[in-house]
C-alpha cells in the first residue's frame, strides 16, 4: 500500500478504492440497469431522498410583478421548494407568443448578484462589461432566441444569503449553508438540484410553457448543477454544463473550490463522466475554457473520452459533444443555442 502523502492523497486514494458505478455496461440495456441503479445511490448520497422525506409541499406560486422591455417581460416569482424554503426567480417571456414555448433554466454560479447577472441586470459600468465580457446574461441569450427562461436565486447566494453573511457583504453562505445541511444528512448541491427539480415542477404547471422541452444551462456552479440536476431528472430534455464537466480527481480533488462543490463518498460511487453518464441518452453538451485554471482542460478531455464511450454504447454518439472556448472560467454561447436549436425536436426520447 502507498504511502499517504498530503499532495497525493486524492490519487493515492483514487486509485485505492473501487467506483461501485464506474461504467461497465455493454449494451443499452446493461446500461439502462446500470442508470436506474446509480441514481438511486447518488440521491441518497446527495441528500435528496432525505429533502423528498420531509414531504412534497405545494408549489404556491406567486409573481410579484413584471417589467416590459423591447423584445421580452421580465417577471418576478417565487415557488415554496420544500416547506419553510422559497426559490426566488426571473422570469423572462418572449413579447409575442403564439403557444407554449420550451423552456431554458439558468441555474447560476459564484457571484454576490445571482440571478440577477443572468437576465442582464448591472449595477455599475463595471458590472455590465463584465457579464458582456463573459457572455453571463444565459437566461437574456435564451429568451432572445425565442424560449422562455428561467433564472434562480441558488441557495446561499444572493436573497438566499445568510443574514449574517448579507451584513459582512460576502459573496455566498455557501461553507456555512453546506455544514448545516451535512449535519442533516443532505449537501447543498442537492439541496440546489432539489431546487430545480420543483422548477420543473413549476414548467408542467403552465400552460404557456413546454414542458416536453426543457433544456438546462449554467456556468461554473451553475455547471454543477446543471450536471446532477440532469443526470437525476430525466424530464430535463437537454443538459448543458460549463466550465465544470471534467474529471472530480483531476479539479475538484486537484485544485481549491467551494466548499459547495463536495459531496461525501462521491468517488466511491463514481467519476464525473459516470454522473454525466446519467444523462445519456439525451443531448448533453460540455462547454469549457480552454485557459480555465480550476477545471483544467485536460481532466475535462479525460472526462469526456469516458462519456463518449457511454454514448457510443447506447448508440448515439452524436448527442454527445464538447465546446471548448479561448478563454478562461467563463460561459462560451458560440455552441449553446445551434446545439439546442438542433435537439429541440418532438421526436426526441426522454429516459
Amino acid at each position: 500500500m502507498m504511502e499517504l502523502h498530503a499532495d497525493q492523497y486524492v490519487k493515492t486514494l483514487a486509485n485505492e478504492y473501487g467506483r461501485e458505478f464506474a461504467f461497465a455496461a455493454r449494451s443499452q440495456r446493461e446500461t439502462m440497469a446500470w442508470q436506474t441503479a446509480f441514481r438511486v445511490k447518488l440521491e441518497d448520497a446527495l441528500g435528496i431522498r432525505t429533502i423528498a422525506g420531509r414531504g412534497i409541499s405545494d408549489l404556491a406560486p406567486m409573481c410579484l410583478g413584471k417589467e416590459t422591455f423591447a423584445d421580452h417581460v421580465r417577471e418576478e416569482w417565487f415557488i415554496t421548494s420544500e416547506p419553510g424554503y422559497q426559490v426566488p426567480f426571473y422570469l423572462l417571456r418572449p413579447l409575442a407568443q403564439d403557444g407554449p414555448r420550451p423552456v431554458v433554466i439558468t441555474p447560476h454560479g459564484h457571484g454576490k448578484a445571482g440571478k440577477a447577472t443572468y437576465v442582464g441586470i448591472a449595477n455599475t459600468p463595471a458590472e455590465a462589461a463584465q457579464i458582456d465580457e463573459g457572455e453571463r446574461d444565459i437566461a437574456l441569450q435564451a429568451v432572445r432566441q425565442g424560449y422562455i427562461a428561467i433564472a434562480p436565486d441558488m441557495r446561499g447566494f444572493a436573497s438566499t444569503r445568510l443574514s449574517q453573511d448579507v451584513a459582512k457583504d460576502r459573496t455566498s453562505s455557501c461553507r456555512t449553508m453546506q455544514m448545516h445541511a451535512l449535519l442533516f444528512g443532505r449537501t447543498l448541491v442537492g439541496e440546489r438540484v432539489w431546487d430545480m427539480r420543483r422548477l420543473v415542477d413549476f414548467v408542467e404547471s403552465q400552460e404557456s410553457m413546454d414542458a416536453q422541452h426543457i433544456v438546462m444551462t449554467g456556468n461554473s456552479g451553475g455547471g454543477t448543477v446543471t450536471l446532477f440536476a440532469g443526470a437525476l431528472d430525466p424530464r430535463i430534455g437537454i443538459v448543458i454544463p460549463s466550465c465544470y464537466f471534467s474529471t472530480f480527481v483531476g479539479s475538484i480533488g486537484a485544485v481549491e473550490h467551494c466548499e459547495c462543490n463536495y459531496v461525501p463518498g462521491m468517488l466511491q460511487l463514481g467519476e464525473m463522466a459516470d454522473v454525466a453518464g446519467l444523462v445519456a441518452p439525451r443531448p448533453f453538451l460540455a462547454v469549457a475554457g480552454r485557459e480555465d485554471p480550476i477545471f483544467p482542460l485536460a481532466a475535462v478531455k479525460e472526462g469526456f473520452e469516458h462519456l463518449q464511450h457511454i454514448y457510443q454504447t447506447v448508440g448515439r454518439p452524436e448527442r454527445c459533444e464538447l465546446y471548448v472556448g479561448d478563454e478562461g472560467h467563463r460561459y462560451y454561447k458560440a455552441r449553446v443555442w445551434p446545439f439546442v436549436q438542433e435537439w429541440l425536436r418532438p421526436s426526441l426520447p426522454r429516459r
